[in-house]
């Protein structure tokens, strides 16, 4: 029998989300209900208010989750009632061309839900096909993880977006290694997860580069050993001085603009990395002279969700976190009811916070 829970709805591009009662179904095949714990506030959900991802309003939004199995469909087994999960967008399908070749990081079809939640009979879009912004949320069996039940809800479901991009960024799409250099661009939360995936992989200089000198100093708290603050001098030159001369074996784009983009190409050394895991608007261009694209040589490297197979790594850096070499917790900068979202969005946007997470049911807040 459907179920009627709270949950944020943006109905309109631009307009204030609001809580709303929605309707989730029970699970059907392949499907799971998930009684949704924590949930981060990403510039995703933004980007959906904002229009800028499609205009299949009204949106559920939220995806940046953990919670736990109220039930699941016929013939699910990844998972069972009771498992504490984080969500994630990439179920992997294991049918497509791309995971038949072993590359199951970039899945062309992964799984979502097949049933709708609805708004007043009207079917709601779930935000990257997950929709947790809500007391309850219907997604494919296969977007959820199972991990370690000790994690801390509002931690361990910063691993189903923003912070596995960061991460990935660094360890899976830039293989990053022991004694490498790496810089980073942009000090938000994805640039952050970045410096702490590169501080994993065992990198020698880790470079965090911003405007704004306070990020500069939280970044230092991820693992950044060298600081360069890009509005007082030119973010290329200092890095190549930082790296005697020669530029960063691994430089990773964590804001999505042209210009910062540029500054990573030509910040890396002869035949390095460059990864770009900020996410530019659909208007954004980049501009390269071919003599130096080709004569650089090296690697350019979009990173779709930090190259991250959700069934192996989320389990793996649970343990870390629960031995405390994954700082997660340091990512929530406050936690917050469902009806602050919006007043979320604004702090997110003046750049007040890492992360605002959503906590619901017993975790809530007071």
């Amino acid at each position: 029998m459907a179920q009627q829970v709270k949950g944020v709805v943006a109905r309109g591009k631009g307009a204030p989300v609001t809580v709303e009662t929605i309707e989730v179904p029970d699970p059907g095949p392949g499907e799971a209900l998930i009684e949704v714990q924590a949930c981060g506030v990403c510039h995703t959900d933004l980007h959906y208010r904002e229009g800028a991802i499609n205009d299949d309003f009204p949106f559920l939004l939220g995806h940046e989750a953990a919670g736990i199995v109220e039930a699941v469909g016929p013939d699910v087994t990844e998972v069972a009632p009771g498992d504490f999960v984080i969500l994630n967008w990439r179920a992997v399908c294991g049918e497509c061309r791309s995971c038949r070749r072993g590359r199951p990081q970039y899945c062309f079809a992964t799984h979502n839900a097949t049933q709708k939640m609805t708004l007043d009979g009207r079917e709601l879009s779930p935000a990257l096909g997950i929709g947790a912004f809500a007391e309850k949320t219907l997604v494919a069996a296969g977007q959820a993880t199972k991990v370690d039940a000790r994690a801390r809800p509002e931690a361990a479901g910063l691993l189903g977006c923003g912070v596995m991009a960061g991460i990935g960024a660094a360890m899976f799409t830039g293989e990053v290694g022991p004694g490498d250099s790496v810089a980073v661009f942009g000090c938000g939360g994805v640039g952050d997860a970045a410096i702490m995936g590169a501080r994993l992989a065992g990198a020698s200089k880790i470079i965090a580069v911003d405007l704004d000198a306070a990020k500069l100093e939280i970044a230092k708290e991820f693992g950044a050993t060298h600081t360069v603050l890009a509005s007082e001098v030119d973010a290329v030159d200092a890095v190549q001085a930082i790296t005697d001369g020669n530029g960063a074996d691994v430089c990773i784009e964590a804001v999505g603009h042209p210009q910062v983009l540029e500054q990573a190409f030509y910040a890396r050394d002869l035949a390095g990395t460059v990864v770009q895991v900020g996410v530019p608007n659909p208007e954004m261009r980049i501009e390269l002279p071919m003599i130096d694209f080709f004569g650089r040589g090296g690697r350019l490297k979009p990173s779709w969700y930090g190259d991250c197979v959700p069934s192996r790594d989320f389990p793996m850096l649970i343990d870390l976190y629960l031995q405390g070499r994954l700082d997660l917790d340091r990512f929530v900068s406050e936690t917050i009811a469902l009806d602050q979202v919006e007043e979320a969005f604004h702090r997110m946007e003046r750049g007040e916070v890492l992360r605002s997470v959503v906590v619901i049911g017993d975790q809530a807040v007071s």
